[in-house]
Parts: structure tokens; sequence; C-alpha cells
């Protein structure tokens, strides 16, 4: 008995080293051949606050809203919330928030508008416990509280993509949390968390598989369901039912960095930026002082096909977390930087 016992062990922790060895050099960027730097020359910093780490623009109104949660500070930071700017003239930039609770900490951003009615639905990690917030917006871009949801399926929620005025797709990121469990999980790369899909009453499973669910997005007819692995470095595309908003996985789009935001383009592509080396990526959460790199690329919905747009060995800007187009422009945003970048498109 114990020489069975002895073997199993052994064929645990020679898969579990297999396991480290195929996930590790991927997220530590060593099988990453850097593009050529971008010429960010033309490019605007817009000073927010610490931590841009989601953007999404409103076409309707040519406003565009930014996240900002401090991630360094130790609770509460006065530059959390939303801000809104008109991106022609950054000097309209302002917190637009103030209608949110005490505790607020946003991540994921998603914009619903269905004809003048506007809404904003924010995933925020308060001391109490995740939770999906829904806002009004208002003509000027201000926010008025309307929601909170909390729910035992949305139990490490990153990004949120709203399919109505009441209903969402989110993913999670970590089944096992922020302790050694979720370190190990995030090492071996384990494909144990989901989308759920919030209906206006509660939350269900819409999906399995993912490994450190991240960046969530619907396409604009709605048919399909894009959700990034941080881990992975790949997007799963789903078939999306409207009616019962069950997902089907049909296709896999592959790049190698860690992929983070999705954010879309007139055309229906994906435009992702995301982390392509992780040691760096923790060295520069550790000290503002060290530079992580910032990769964002194009991807074609119909072919899953990606090209490069955007690439800095983060001396413009660190550890970009989305890229968000605009017609004319696209913005970058950050996990801990508390700038901006308006480059020209």
């Amino acid at each position: 008995m114990i020489r069975i016992i002895l073997i199993a062990v052994g064929l645990i922790l020679a898969a579990a080293l297999a396991r480290l060895a195929f996930v590790v050099p991927a997220a530590a960027g060593w099988t990453f051949a850097a593009p050529e730097e971008a010429d960010t020359s033309a490019c605007i910093a817009i000073e927010i606050a610490p931590g841009t780490e989601d953007v999404s623009y409103d076409a309707t109104t040519g406003l565009v809203f930014v996240s900002t949660h401090d991630r360094r500070a130790d609770g509460m930071a006065p530059g959390n919330g939303i801000w809104v700017f008109d991106p022609d003239d950054p000097e309209t930039l302002r917190l637009v928030s103030a209608d949110s609770p005490a505790d607020f900490r946003p991540h994921g951003i998603s914009l619903f508008r269905e004809g003048d009615a506007a809404r904003l639905f924010v995933v925020s990690h308060p001391s109490t416990g995740s939770q999906v917030l829904i806002f009004n917006i208002g003509e000027d871009g201000t926010l008025a509280h309307v929601r909170t949801v909390t729910d035992p399926a949305i139990f490490s929620p990153n990004d949120v993509a709203a399919t109505g005025p009441d209903s969402f797709y989110v993913t999670n990121s970590s089944r096992m949390g922020d302790n050694p469990g979720g370190v190990l999980e995030a090492l071996l790369g384990l494909p144990i968390v989901n989308v759920v899909h919030f209906d206006s009453e509660e939350a269900t499973k819409a999906a399995g598989g993912l490994v450190y669910g991240n960046g969530i997005a619907v396409s604009a007819d709605g048919s399909r369901v894009y959700a990034a692995n941080f881990i992975a470095q790949r997007i799963d595309v789903f078939e999306r039912d409207p009616q019962t908003n069950a997902l089907r996985k049909v296709d896999t789009f592959r790049a190698p960095f860690g992929l983070d935001n999705i954010e879309l383009d007139e055309a229906g592509d994906l435009w992702v930026a995301g982390n392509t080396e992780v040691f760096s990526f923790l060295a520069h959460q550790e000290d503002p002082a060290e530079h992580a790199p910032s990769f964002a690329v194009r991807f074609d919905h119909q072919t899953g096909e990606w090209t490069p747009v955007f690439y800095t060995e983060g001396e413009a800007i660190d550890s970009a977390s989305v890229i968000a187009p605009l017609a004319d422009r696209f913005l970058v945003g950050a996990v801990f930087d508390s700038h901006v970048l308006s480059c020209p498109r």
C-alpha cells in the first residue's frame, strides 16, 4: 500500500512540475519576442488617479469613462472612482461617482445603452466582499447608483459585460482567492474558474474552464461573447443564445501574452492589452520606479489573427490593462499608473 501511495504522489508531483514548466516560461515572458517600441511622441498622457484599470467609450455622447483603483493603497484611496472626460478636451476630466458606496474600489466596467438611456456596470472590491454595481448615466456623464449585485456565484469578479439594463456576464478570476492556494492555482494554470450570467434576479454559471478569467465583451449584435484567460494567454469565443444567455464555446484566439481587458471597435475586432512579463509586473507592483512592459494587439473577429498595435517597455505606461479604440485614436490604461495614454490611431 505504501508503495502505491508513493507512486501516486510521485506521479502527481511529476504532473505538477510538467505543468509548471509549461505555464511559467510563457507567463514570465521568456518565450515572448518583443516587437518594435511604439513611437509615443504624439501620445498625450492624461493624468487621472492611480490605477486606470479599465476604459469604456460611449460613441453616442463621445465621452470616455475610466475606472480607477489605487491597488497600492492600504484600504480606500481618495482617487478611487469613475472619471469621465471628452477625449477631444481632456480638461473636462471630472469624478462622476460621488453617488457610490464609501468603500468603492472599481475594477472592470461595461457601458450599456438603449436609446437615450444608458447604464454603467462596475465591478468593485470593497473589504466586505466583491460586487457589481449598476449606475444610471446622466446626460453629462454623472452616475446615479441604481443597485448593488452580490451572489455566491460571483466570487472573484474581474470584468463585466452588460446584456441588458439589469443583466450582465462577469468573469471570475480565482477559485482559491488571495492565498497560497490561489498562487498555486495561478502557477499551475488550473482551468477552474468561469463566466457567470446575472439575469436581474440570480447569477448562474454560463461557461467554465477558464484559466484566471479576465476581460469579457459581447459583440454588437449580441451573438458572441469573448472571455480572456490571463494565464492561458487565450480568448475563448462563445456563441450566445440571446434568449437564454447560454454560451457554447466555438473558437479560441491565442496571443503570446497575458490578455487583460477586451474592447471592440466599429468593425467588431477585439482590442486587447496585457502583460508580457509577470515578474516585471510584480516588481512594478512593489516599486513604482520599476517598469513593466505594455503590449496591445487587435484580433480579427472572424479569423482570430492578431496584429500588434502598441508596445512599450514601460517608459510611456506600465503594464497596460486596457486599450480602447476611438475613431481617430486609442486610449491605454494601466493597473497601477495614474494616467491614460491617448495616441493617434
